[in-house]
């Protein structure tokens, strides 16, 4: 930012002015508390109510997972502290290696298996942090992200931040933890059905939807013949859901799920530069993904507005930056308005002239 004279003017910093570096941004982060954030992030999503793109009854759930800020060769173990590279000499000296290289210890390392243990290692910089397997096959230590997406408008409705070694059918239930109340905010009927990826699906997870009074579509992933000694209710969910997968409306709500939800993890992670995390702790990474989030709800609002979801599509657009400058000219005018005709105000002469041009 210091050398953006844009960013200075609009900022109202001199030229001969310090300017906030990472440090501040980051230093402001930690001193907010999370409550804050998180009204932040509602104060966005009421924009959107009163915009009339939110409805929040059909909503998607999905995950994905982020690299934390934290080594793999920096892990140390929960019970005493050892480091990774000190545990591997001692085995090798119990195998017979008294002083052993890098490269013996690589070798010896290859050779186990389950080595990667979240119950027995950790980071000491970054105990939050869980080794996991990403998408691309590449182990690392990394956080989970979860977004609540309505499917009305593509909106993010809630997010969390879970543990990386947290299957899905365990973290959906926290998460709709937190829609929940923001969408009976919006409707009181709250959340009436949520769609989801086949890796949701489990009965426990659909008794438990059918408890909260949600309709479940979560296709089922080929299980094989089920039996359901004792498992009266559970059977009875599952069915019921398969016959909603089955319907018309489940193949559209999919298709609706795969585009609006991935959207987000696109806009937030990949062009948002957030798939590789520089901050350390959930709580804290959960307050930078509420407003990447609150950022991303925000460019619907300008999607209605201006027609153009992003700043960087005003370049190809001469005619929707006259419009956008129009509309924000008159925004500005009418608080103008409404302020010179409270009580003891009269307008200024030199406004006559704007007054016209705004009509």
């Amino acid at each position: 930012m210091a050398d953006s004279l844009s960013l200075r003017r609009f900022l109202g910093y001199g030229l001969d002015e310090a300017t906030p570096d990472h440090s501040t941004v980051s230093r402001t982060r930690r001193l907010l508390w999370l409550e804050t954030h998180k009204a932040v992030f509602r104060w966005v999503l009421r924009i959107l109510v009163e915009e009339g793109l939110l409805a929040g009854q059909t909503i998607s759930v999905d995950a994905t997972t982020l690299e934390a800020n934290a080594a793999l060769r920096s892990i140390v173990r929960r019970d005493n502290g050892q480091k990774y590279e000190e545990y591997l000499k001692d085995l090798a000296r119990a195998a017979g290696i008294e002083n052993p290289s890098r490269e013996q210890l690589a070798r010896l390392d290859r050779r186990r298996k389950k080595k990667g243990s979240n119950e027995e290692w950790k980071h000491p910089h970054d105990p939050d942090a869980r080794i996991t397997k990403m998408k691309d096959g590449r182990t690392h230590l990394a956080h989970k992200a979860e977004h609540a997406v309505d499917l009305s408008s593509g909106a993010v409705l809630a997010i969390t931040v879970q543990p990386a070694s947290d299957g899905d059918t365990s973290t959906m239930g926290r998460t709709l933890a937190e829609a929940q109340p923001i969408a009976e905010s919006i409707d009181e009927r709250g959340i009436e059905e949520v769609v989801a990826d086949k890796g949701y699906h489990s009965g426990e997870v659909l008794k438990d939807l059918h408890q909260r009074g949600m309709r479940s579509y979560i296709p089922e992933p080929q299980r094989g013949r089920r039996h359901w000694g004792g498992k009266r209710i559970e059977q009875q969910r599952v069915y019921a859901n398969r016959r909603r997968t089955r319907a018309p409306r489940s193949k559209r709500l999919q298709r609706r799920r795969s585009e609006l939800t991935e959207r987000t993890f696109a806009h937030m992670y990949e062009t948002g530069g957030m798939r590789r995390l520089w901050l350390r702790g959930r709580e804290n990474v959960l307050k930078r993904l509420l407003i990447q989030a609150g950022g991303f709800n925000l460019a619907l609002v300008m999607r209605k507005m201006f027609g153009i979801g992003k700043p960087r599509q005003l370049q190809d657009s001469p005619s929707t930056l006259i419009s956008a400058l129009i509309y924000s000219f008159r925004a500005v005018w009418a608080m103008i308005r409404a302020f010179c005709r409270s009580p003891g105000r009269t307008w200024p002469s030199s406004l006559y002239p704007a007054m016209r041009l705004a009509g």
